[in-house]
């Protein structure tokens, strides 16, 4: 099937269950306005980040990578009312937006956006005694995709769920011999799973209207 055929069926999915939310709909087009990078989930894909959270019982959630907020409010939405979402934004104009969006989700009480480098944040959130986190999305640069597994490891409890987005890479992440960054960033964050024996892990490949790829979730033991 063509990529035409993944985003009708991924249409198709929008409108039969995910559903349409003017919120998210108002979030993506702030984003566009502001000519941020068009690399969200997709609406069904963030559908399933709020189901997620939801099974695992999430209070406390941290996700590294903001963006304009998309992945966000989808995420903040599952958390019950004194749940706590902090979101991790290394370029201070996409944390902006994103506080802007959340805000207009009605989530800002619920949400902490923070600006900076993950890799200096998350040494920062350990100090602060935050966490456990119950569910850690990680959709950032990926070629440290390695240290934000370690860190989410350390920021985690016994169940925690941690989500790992854009891990196939249009396939190039089973070519050995491939040496762009991010495809060498997602193989060492296998590797370090797969020799992590407190980490039970799957990944999966999916097409629609992002291409090919997939996600990997890992269940801290």
């Amino acid at each position: 099937m063509s990529e035409r055929g993944w985003r009708a069926v991924d249409a198709y999915f929008d409108e039969t269950i995910v559903g349409r939310d003017s919120v998210l709909e108002a979030t993506l087009s702030a984003n566009a306005a502001a000519r941020l990078p068009s690399i969200d989930v997709s609406a069904a894909q963030g559908k399933m980040l709020t189901l997620m959270a939801r099974m695992a019982g999430a209070r406390m959630a941290l996700e590294i990578g903001t963006l304009g907020g998309y992945s966000t409010i989808w995420l903040a939405s599952a958390l019950p009312g004194d749940g706590r979402l902090i979101t991790l934004e290394r370029n201070a104009r996409h944390a902006e937006v994103a506080r802007k969006n959340v805000a207009r989700a009605g989530l800002a009480a619920r949400v902490e956006v923070r600006t900076g480098a993950a890799l200096d944040a998350l040494p920062r959130l350990e100090a602060e005694g935050l966490g456990p986190f119950d569910f850690i999305f990680i959709d950032a640069d990926k070629s440290n995709n390695a240290a934000y597994v370690e860190w989410a490891l350390r920021l985690s409890r016994p169940g925690t769920a941690i989500m790992v987005d854009n891990v196939v890479r249009d396939g190039e992440v089973a070519d050995a011999a491939n040496r762009d960054a991010d495809v060498l960033g997602v193989r060492r964050m296998f590797d370090f799973i797969a020799r992590e024996p407190r980490l039970s892990a799957t990944a999966i490949q999916t097409v629609g209207s992002k291409g090919w790829d997939g996600f990997a979730l890992a269940v801290v033991m």
